[in-house]
């Protein structure tokens, strides 16, 4: 497989590009800022439509993998013109051009599409997002089910990973630096979603690839849970103290854009499909210890300022 991935140096797609490339799939990896890791590096602006038909056409990829994304949340209710330039004309650019190639695009979305007043979504749920970021996304999402004829769409939620990725930290790893040098944490309590590790998305996410599956999959962690308690079992896990967990509710913070209350996703269509299974939080706090242990990075270093 010449698998081309936009946003390569992402939590997600540098994780794919690892496992992709140990599987001996040819890579490229593609990157605004921070050159990847793993792959054959191209430079791809996804918002800039000539530099990615050159490079598409330059990759000549059987399969793309679209993870480029603005993904925070607060920045794209504050700056709601590039949200939309990044998110929705960058997969435009992606999905026109990948069907000029006739390409298989699977593409990355969230459970953010989601207002979260029921959680627990299927495939077949209506989205309704109440902030700018889902909004974009689900636009996004249209866009590839018109623009091309063999597609992917997955949904995930939470992402978080052994290493920073891009230079910037995940919730998992700003936890346990925190803890780890004994500061509090303010973690809410009214939040649920179904926390999803990197490697494990890459490996749902390569077995799509590599069987051509099309159409919408929820492909999140297996445990709903709400933020709070999310923490206290990564402190419990590593052996910190959770005393320095304090519980609070979204209301104590002034974010710009709302958060779902419950986002979470029903992982059953995953499960029944894949052979490789949406992992329990458990077992996945358990694969995120072993990587820790195996990059021997236990003083969780934070992450450099992302250029």
């Amino acid at each position: 497989m010449k698998l081309l991935i936009t946003g390569a140096s992402g939590l997600y797609g540098s994780k794919l590009a690892e496992t992709a490339t140990a599987r001996n799939h040819k890579v490229y990896a593609g990157y605004t800022h921070n050159p990847p890791a793993h792959g054959t590096p191209i430079k791809l602006d996804i918002t800039d439509k000539t530099q990615v038909y050159k490079a598409i056409e330059k990759a000549k990829p059987d399969t793309i993998v679209h993870a480029a994304a603005l993904t925070d949340v607060d920045k794209c209710e504050t700056n709601k013109q590039l949200a939309w330039k990044t998110n929705v004309e960058g997969t435009k650019n992606i999905a026109e051009a990948a069907n000029t190639q006739h390409a298989f695009l699977l593409y990355i979305s969230t459970d953010y599409v989601f207002n979260g007043e029921k959680g627990q979504y299927t495939e077949t749920d209506t989205p309704n997002p109440i902030n700018h970021y889902g909004l974009t996304k689900l636009k996004a999402e249209e866009l590839v089910k018109t623009a091309v004829n063999t597609y992917c769409i997955a949904r995930t939620s939470v992402l978080y990973g052994a290493t920073p990725a891009a230079g910037k930290t995940n919730f998992a790893l700003w936890l346990l630096n925190r803890l780890e040098k004994n500061e509090p944490a303010k973690i809410v309590t009214d939040q649920w979603n179904t926390p999803t590790l990197n490697t494990n998305l890459a490996d749902m996410t390569l077995e799509i690839l590599e069987r051509t599956l099309t159409g919408t999959f929820h492909l999140a962690g297996a445990t709903r849970i709400n933020r709070y308690d999310f923490a206290k079992q990564l402190a419990q896990a590593f052996k910190l103290d959770t005393n320095l967990i304090t519980p609070c509710t979204t209301a104590d913070f002034a974010w710009p854009a709302k958060r779902p209350t419950d986002s979470s996703l029903n992982t059953t269509k995953a499960q029944q499909t894949l052979r490789n299974k949406p992992l329990s939080l458990k077992h996945a706090i358990e694969k995120l210890k072993h990587e820790l242990n195996t990059l021997n990075t236990h003083s969780f270093k934070p992450p450099k300022t992302q250029l």
